[in-house]
């Protein structure tokens, strides 16, 4: 479903979010590429995204290993682009993507709950979506839900959006302030 939308994430300093009164999130790492010009038939390889070097960059900026994520936030154009970047970020081998989900890994309740809105396929597709996995990131970690919607104790989170035609990846690891 295509449809308009919009949001938008506000930093401000540590000083001003407790005068706000509003529970930190801090931007604890965060990389960009672009893999390819034009089309998808352009792509180096259709096996392999921008998020196989926006990943390990970004775990390493925040100093996180996977085993340390308790929410994902993954683009999800297509079904195949979130089994390939679920791969590409290390989190499965490749290949084993399908496998990876299939057990309910990543449904509620799993060991690595994704896409906690419903995610684009089931709830809407704009251009922007990218700004919905941040902002729901960031609400996941202020624990602002109630119900199974809500991940526990949730600490730490990426998002990682792939744009244009599977041609720009960016990874955001976000963690809970203290």
């Amino acid at each position: 479903l295509v449809s308009d939308g919009g949001g938008a994430v506000v930093l401000v300093s540590e000083a001003k979010a407790e005068e706000l009164g509003i529970p930190k999130v801090e931007l604890s790492g965060v990389a960009s590429t672009t893999t390819h010009r034009g089309d998808m038939a352009q792509m180096p390889d259709m096996t392999t995204t921008g998020a196989a070097v926006t990943g390990p960059k970004a775990f390493d900026e925040a100093g996180i290993t996977h085993d340390d994520v308790d929410v994902a936030q993954i683009y999800d154009s297509f079904t195949y682009t979130v089994l390939v970047t679920l791969e590409d970020l290390g989190f499965c081998e490749k290949g084993e993507g399908g496998e990876f989900v299939e057990g309910g890994t990543t449904a509620p309740g799993g060991e690595l709950p994704m896409n906690t809105q419903g995610g684009g396929l089931s709830y809407c597709h704009p251009g922007h979506f990218g700004i919905f996995l941040l902002i729901e990131a960031v609400r996941q970690l202020r624990g602002e839900y109630t119900g199974e919607r809500q991940v526990d104790g949730a600490e730490t989170a990426i998002a990682h959006g792939t744009g244009s035609v599977l041609s720009s990846s960016s990874t955001v690891v976000l963690e809970r302030g203290s």
